[in-house]
């Protein structure tokens, strides 16, 4: 997914669980449906977090990468 196809990209680095999964659940809700966000954090625990949310609720895990140092999340708001 290129930059252009982002909606809104969060940097929650530095944060620690569990606000980048909720800082992320406020971003979502500003964003019309079928937006999509990039969340970029640095907690270990944000893996299994985003996973679990996205697969809970309505919103689309769209893909995950794993840095050396930080972990982003594309996530399409349902």
């Amino acid at each position: 997914m290129q930059d252009s196809e982002i909606d809104q990209t969060l940097d929650v680095r530095e944060l620690n669980c569990p606000l980048p999964l909720l800082k992320a659940k406020q971003a979502l809700n500003k964003l019309a449906s079928g937006q999509v966000l990039k969340v970029i954090a640095t907690d270990v625990g944000s893996v299994r977090d985003f996973k679990a949310f996205t697969d809970q609720s309505d919103h689309e895990l769209l893909n995950s990468f794993i840095g050396e140092s930080e972990y982003i999340y594309l996530i399409r708001r349902g």
